[in-house]
């Protein structure tokens, strides 16, 4: 799926890189970010949800995550002693494969 200027101006503010989208690092990396965030997803067995649909809006904002995280974690090491996963991000990816395929929960 390839980034269009609308989606990847959304995925800029949900990152707080807007000022820094002419910057050659968020030209080359946000979108291998994206694409790679988009594979998991798919791989995971979540196909991309019909435009404009609430499922849709979870779809974006776990693909959202996964960039933001993705760039806060680029360097090779971490400094942080204690790393947590954001709770929502679970519970969006669990609710986007429960309604999987024909929409319903069972």
């Amino acid at each position: 799926m390839a980034l269009s200027e609308e989606r990847r101006a959304s995925l800029l503010a949900y990152c707080k890189l807007t000022e820094l989208a002419d910057d050659p690092e968020v030209q080359a990396l946000i979108p291998v970010m994206y694409e790679a965030s988009v594979g998991y997803m798919e791989n995971a067995g979540i196909n991309v949800p019909e435009s404009g649909t609430t499922r849709a809006a979870l779809y974006d904002l776990c693909v959202n995550y996964m960039v933001a995280n993705a760039w806060d974690q680029r360097d090779t090491t971490v400094a942080a002693t204690v790393i947590a996963e954001n709770p929502m991000f679970r519970q969006y990816l669990l609710q986007l494969k429960l309604t999987e395929g024909d929409g319903s929960l069972g």
